[in-house]
């Protein structure tokens, strides 16, 4: 069995470096060219789809149809489920991250972005970025965040993976997970058992699908980033430099 994780491809807010959490954003030209790219690679590797899954973000479900359909996966047959949204930023959301660190210095903003269990500054109930003002989301039943760590997306997320781990490895095939930044992150510290301390490094490149393989025992095997070693240098630097003042 495979399982392979997929960032969506860049969307707008990625290109104008901004946290964007729960914020539904479109794919820009290259995030489309990127899901294309992914698709394309999966197809190189003969690596056949037996499920795909994915959050219900917009950014992730066009990343998430455009590679169903070009794998030739039904469309029909994407499963969704809001516990692999992105971590919700609270009342960074919708602010330029270089901007941000100007403010309130780039250390503090770093720890905002890449510590384990120190969550941003929250939302006001009141504020109209609050998920409880989007249609979107009033059918998820539990409360719903105003700002989140990396702690508390693997805390919601763990009933969904528990299931959903239980069911794909019953299933015979190969299985897509089409998600986010921290969601993905969530799932790797799982799947690798990753100390806190180590997850705060790992760096996941927008439309580059993670390919992990598992033996019949379910054992994990290996893992490999179908891209070149060079280019996948260069988008994790990528991501690194995002969210530091620009000189």
């Amino acid at each position: 069995m495979k399982l392979i994780l997929l960032r969506h491809g860049e969307s707008q807010w990625n290109l104008e470096n901004r946290f964007t959490g729960w914020k539904d954003v479109s794919l820009t030209e290259l995030g489309i060219q990127e899901a294309i790219s992914s698709a394309n690679n999966l197809i190189k590797k003969n690596i056949q789809i037996s499920t795909v899954q994915t959050s219900i973000l917009k950014r992730a479900i066009d990343t998430a149809k455009i590679v169903a359909e070009l794998i030739k996966f039904p469309t029909e047959k994407i499963q969704y489920d809001w516990r692999l949204n992105e971590r919700h930023y609270g009342a960074l959301e919708g602010l330029n991250k270089s901007e941000t660190a100007t403010k309130y210095g780039e250390d503090q903003v770093l720890i905002w972005r890449r510590s384990y269990d120190i969550p941003p500054p929250l939302l006001n109930d009141n504020d109209k970025r609050h998920p409880k003002f989007h249609s979107k989301f009033k059918n998820i039943d539990c409360d719903l965040p105003v700002g989140e760590s990396l702690k508390n997306v693997i805390d919601r997320l763990n009933p969904f993976w528990n299931e959903y781990f239980n069911q794909i490895k019953n299933t015979s095939g190969n299985h897509l997970i089409v998600a986010h930044s921290n969601s993905l992150r969530a799932i790797i510290k799982v799947l690798e058992n990753l100390s806190h301390r180590d997850i705060i490094s790992i760096n996941i490149p927008t439309g580059v699908p993670l390919v992990y393989s598992f033996d019949k025992g379910n054992k994990l095997l290996s893992k490999e980033y179908l891209i070149n070693e060079n280019e996948l240098k260069r988008k994790q630097a990528q991501i690194i430099s995002q969210g530091k003042i620009k000189r």
